[in-house]
């Protein structure tokens, strides 16, 4: 079983990419965004399995459906569960919140981040939000 004990500097990457993709996100920064990514990357939540691809985020998505009062988020848990030298399996919950504070609700999600060519990206969500 692969210990993230034995592998903390691909634990403090993998932690590294959750910061950016939240911090990323938060700034409606697309570009910053995509490159937290392990492109193509798969998103299994409410609406299925969706692959998503360079290009796939766009302004609107901001607005629309389950983000329509969303202002931000913060993560509320990240516990690594596995670790090996080119993928880290985590644990998380994050909130949503609307521009005046108020919650919009909490989800539990399991994050795949692996390393390709380099570069550290999320490759699979699981998620229970919308």
């Amino acid at each position: 079983m692969p210990s993230p004990a034995d592998h903390p500097a691909e634990v403090a990457a993998a932690q590294a990419v959750l910061d950016d993709f939240l911090a990323a996100f938060n700034a409606r920064d697309i570009p910053a965004f995509e490159k937290t990514f392990n492109f193509p990357s798969v998103r299994l939540a409410s609406q299925g399995l969706v692959t998503l691809n360079p290009g796939d985020m766009k302004p609107e998505r901001y607005t629309t459906g389950a983000l329509a009062e969303w202002d931000h988020s913060k993560w509320d848990r990240r516990e690594v569960i596995h670790a090996g030298p080119d993928k880290v399996h985590i644990d998380t919950r994050f909130t949503r919140y609307r521009k005046d504070g108020s919650v919009i609700g909490g989800f539990d999600s399991v994050y795949v981040i692996t390393l390709e060519a380099g570069h550290w990206g999320v490759k699979i969500r699981s998620s229970y939000a919308p």
